[in-house]
């Protein structure tokens, strides 16, 4: 059997949620009314079941976040939504927290979300053997690993290809709550990680001034899907239920692109997830829409530096180089590529990201609402880019159609009209209506098939149309509207009647879990996740951070991005710096805000703590 390779998109709301599928999404996930880690980005049931009702036509699945550690006095609360979810048709849920695997759930699909952490083969086998249908794996896995994971066990495996990047392993991050008790694990990260650091260095002298030097770049390894295919990965997702409309059409047309062009050269093994395909009227580019510049991150091992340190905002798309200011304009190489009210961005002397708002643009030469002193050969980027916003925003730039053949022919009493579409459903409609030969015994077989493929704004395309009649039978235009506008009504409920959602029954299980103490990065935060690894041999569990840390000690973070890298002085890939060594313990600061940095060279870690933290410096291990 071919395996399906699904593109999963995020929805910030059911417009969104349209959108995304209207672009090509064969799969797209949104928050519920609460328990989703975006708190910001909560939708009413109704809206869930309207965007489950026009997903499921184009047999594209829904999916939806309670991705949340939840508190003992929020299970039941949890418990009927999920059951309130089931009953609107939605696919799977996407889940950190383990005490939804000890609840009485109906046969609805669970996924573990990235939240949980998933970067060990053994971990993950785990969770698929506890009847976890698919895993969303951590970002900083590399190819290798996934191929591990992947002969580990035949679970789905789901990575991110586009998007920003969590700097912390998912799931890990406390440095919101440890800062103003906001949990980034219950949906408030008020992402510290994008704030300007100073980076002070165990002397006490500051190396590095007003940086954002724990903001990194944005995913983008839409490149390796070949690569990530064969190691495993049947889903490719989106990060973004926070962005816009513009966003996520511009990233899902671009993945559906690459990715059918992929299908279509390995039709014998793979195929696409759900029905229908789509025309667009813009040409997608991931640099038109935000981004903080891209990496692949880790899935080709650490390669390249992955600091975005000079701005956490949109760099959007390189244009050129200033090449000088005349008056009250600037020339700009590729100037003519730029449009009235773009909005610009350049870093400045400071290493600080400014902006400029474009008032117009004439033969090329860029006169903006201020004009600020900008050095020539200073490097231009528009991360506002109003046509293009213009025309992605358009209903009609992405649309997608099922394909569908019709067959008039004639039966006793009258006509009928057969469609059937590219799945095989197949919808019916008769006509009861007296049989006269037209005027003059001429056919009027082209005339038919000229209204029958009016198929407007229906979500079907008539790709094949035939007339069997045994005379010239003569039939009004209004009634072969009416039949073609009755049959497609039909077909669309069929499609609906005849989706089939994939369910699955939890069975408790009480295999063992591969490690027997947890400690608090496992965010256990009730009694009854308590009682889930409980049963599967856990002896010793630490309380979430949220409900006990010391405030002062604890470790914030636990990251695969490395400072030391970043400066080129690790002693693993940096062997020819080590003369100039850095004098540690390394200090973040910002304001009052202070954290100490720890560098774990054998597993290539790095931890960040907080102020007041004792801990040992690790002599390097590298010589």
């Amino acid at each position: 059997m071919k395996k399906k390779i699904e593109i999963l998109a995020p929805a910030k709301d059911l417009l969104t949620g349209i959108a995304a599928i209207n672009a090509g999404a064969d799969a797209v996930y949104i928050g519920a009314p609460q328990f989703g880690a975006r708190s910001n980005a909560h939708n009413s049931l109704e809206d869930v079941a309207a965007l489950v009702q026009y997903a499921h036509l184009y047999n594209v699945q829904v999916f939806v976040v309670i991705n949340t550690i939840l508190y003992d006095d929020e299970l039941e609360t949890c418990r009927q939504l999920i059951w309130k979810l089931y009953d609107a048709g939605v696919d799977a849920l996407i889940i950190q927290d383990m005490a939804i695997m000890e609840m009485e759930l109906p046969p609805i699909a669970l996924h573990a979300s990235t939240q949980a952490n998933n970067r060990d083969a053994d971990k993950i086998k785990f969770l698929a053997d506890a009847g976890i249908q698919r895993v969303v794996l951590a970002r900083e896995l590399n190819l290798h690993q996934i191929k591990e994971i992947s002969q580990a066990t035949d679970v789905e495996l789901e990575f991110f290809v586009t998007g920003a990047l969590c700097v912390s392993f998912s799931g890990n991050c406390y440095m919101s709550v440890a800062n103003g008790e906001r949990s980034a694990n219950r949906g408030s990260c008020a992402q510290n990680c994008r704030l300007p650091y100073n980076l002070i260095d165990g002397n006490g002298d500051t190396l590095i001034r007003n940086s954002h030097l724990l903001s990194i770049k944005d995913f983008d390894v839409t490149d390796q899907i070949p690569n990530l295919i064969e190691a495993g990965i049947v889903s490719f997702k989106i990060e973004g239920r926070l962005k816009d409309i513009v966003y996520v059409k511009n990233n899902v047309s671009y993945l559906r692109q690459k990715l059918d062009d992929f299908l279509e050269k390995n039709s014998d093994k793979y195929s696409k997830a759900s029905s229908g395909s789509c025309t667009y009227a813009f040409d997608a580019n991931l640099t038109r829409t935000f981004n903080r510049g891209y990496t692949d991150y880790f899935v080709n091992e650490r390669h390249q530096a992955i600091g975005s340190w000079e701005s956490p905002k949109s760099k959007g798309q390189y244009i050129g180089k200033l090449v000088k200011t005349v008056g009250n304009s600037y020339v700009i190489e590729n100037g003519e590529l730029l449009n009235n009210g773009d909005g610009l961005c350049y870093i400045n002397a400071n290493n600080e990201a400014e902006g400029i708002y474009v008032n117009k643009v004439e033969n090329g030469i860029v006169y903006p609402n201020v004009l600020k002193e900008i050095k020539e050969g200073t490097f231009i980027y528009r991360n506002n880019d109003a046509a293009f916003i213009k025309l992605v925003e358009r209903e009609d730039s992405a649309v997608r159609k099922i394909s569908t053949t019709l067959l008039m022919t004639e039966n006793e009493t009258g006509f009928e009209l057969i469609a059937t579409d590219e799945d095989g459903n197949v919808s019916v409609v008769k006509l009861e209506h007296s049989k006269e030969r037209t005027k003059n015994n001429e056919s009027i077989e082209e005339n038919i098939k000229t209204q029958l493929a009016k198929t407007g704004f229906t979500p079907y395309t008539a790709d094949e149309i035939s007339v069997l009649f045994s005379e010239n039978w003569f039939l009004p235009i209004s009634k072969i509207n009416e039949m073609r506008r009755t049959v497609y009504e039909q077909l669309s409920e069929i499609r609906l009647k005849n989706y089939v959602r994939k369910e699955h029954q939890l069975v408790k299980t009480s295999h063992p879990y591969p490690e027997t103490k947890l400690d608090f990065m496992y965010n256990v935060a009730n009694k009854t996740a308590r009682k889930f690894y409980e049963r599967h041999g856990v002896t010793e569990i630490e309380k979430a951070f949220e409900l006990q840390w010391d405030p002062g000690k604890s470790r914030v973070m636990t990251t695969k991005y490395c400072i030391k890298y970043e400066l080129e002085r690790c002693p693993k890939y940096h062997r020819e710096n080590m003369d100039k060594k850095l004098k540690e313990p390394l200090v973040l600061k910002q304001g009052e805000l202070e954290y100490k940095l720890k560098f774990n060279c054998k597993p290539c870690e790095m931890e960040i703590w907080e102020k007041d933290a004792e801990f040992e410096i690790e002599e390097d291990h590298f010589h």
